[in-house]
């Protein structure tokens, strides 16, 4: 589900990304695609799906966000397409903002504009390149770098709904969800994805040894703690939400990243992230409830 951001969330590039943006997968507002036709269209998971489930917490997804960010950026190609081909240093409200749409669109928009939004980033990679500045050569499009991408993407989004709003998730449900996210994660050009929980917590050792501690890191977070898309309100959560992100990760990753531990701020602020998730249901006019209409559902899941 990802592009060198979380999700699949389509590089900033020049010229003007409007341009570039095919027709039915706007490149502004998620509010321009219309969720409520065409009637019966399921997208390309469709209501029954673990996605659908797990992507309609919002407090849940941004937690998980910066969960796989975090993991992200902490490999040196990733890291360096993303700062050097992003505009998140500069303007990072937009950049969470068109990161969010993607995984809107990707999981409940219908199946034309989905396709037509993976199309879009997929081209977009292809003029994505460069080197790391230890001089390792690398394209956006490098399908290793993809499913590295996509991986921390799922294992970012499910370990936050099930960390902060369903405890009891099941092992069966959290394998659904990686195995039915495959054939999204292939659209985008990831290879060989995991489809378990167990086989993630494989792949995610497996990469173990490629991450490493970076200022980058650091500066990404400073940037999270700080800004929010939805506002004063949300700077007042951001803090939480780090703190959120941080307690998702495999355990060794605290440790070897060396990221900050606030023992005192984790025991107050874990809970009241937890009580907010747990309050965050989509609204009537939410993406997930506007898809659930398409679909003829009353009400998001």
């Amino acid at each position: 589900m990802a592009s060198t951001d979380v999700i699949h969330a389509e590089p900033d590039l020049q010229p003007s990304r409007a341009a570039n943006a095919p027709k039915g997968a706007s490149a502004g507002a998620n509010s321009r695609l219309n969720y409520l036709e065409p009637k019966g269209d399921p997208g390309l998971f469709g209501p029954d799906s673990m996605a659908w489930r797990v992507h309609a917490n919002p407090v849940a997804l941004a937690v998980g966000g910066v969960a796989a960010v975090i993991l992200e950026l902490a490999e040196p190609r990733v890291r360096t397409g993303v700062w050097e081909h992003s505009i998140f240093r500069t303007d990072p409200l937009t950049r969470m903002r068109r990161t969010g749409e993607a995984t809107m669109i990707t999981t409940y928009g219908p199946t034309a504009a989905a396709r037509a939004r993976i199309e879009m980033v997929n081209r977009m990679h292809a003029r994505v390149g460069g080197k790391t500045p230890e001089g390792q050569a690398y394209r956006a499009s490098d399908a290793d770098i993809l499913t590295w991408v996509h991986v921390t993407a799922s294992y970012g989004f499910l370990n936050g709904y099930v960390r902060f709003v369903d405890p009891g998730l099941s092992l069966a449900e959290q394998d659904r969800y990686y195995a039915e996210s495959e054939a999204v994660g292939s659209g985008f050009g990831a290879v060989n994805l995991p489809r378990s929980v167990a086989e993630v917590a494989d792949f995610i050792a497996e990469w173990r040894g490629k991450l490493a501690p970076h200022a980058i890191i650091g500066e990404f977070l400073q940037i999270v703690s700080s800004t929010s898309p939805i506002g004063p309100v949300g700077r007042l959560i951001q803090p939480l939400v780090l703190e959120g992100a941080l307690e998702i990760l495999p355990p060794w990753a605290r440790d070897q990243l060396k990221l900050p531990d606030h023992p005192g701020r984790r025991a107050v602020g874990l809970p009241a992230l937890r009580a907010m998730a747990l309050l965050s249901r989509p609204g009537p006019a939410s993406t997930p409830a506007q898809a659930c209409r398409r679909m003829g559902l009353a009400l998001a899941r």
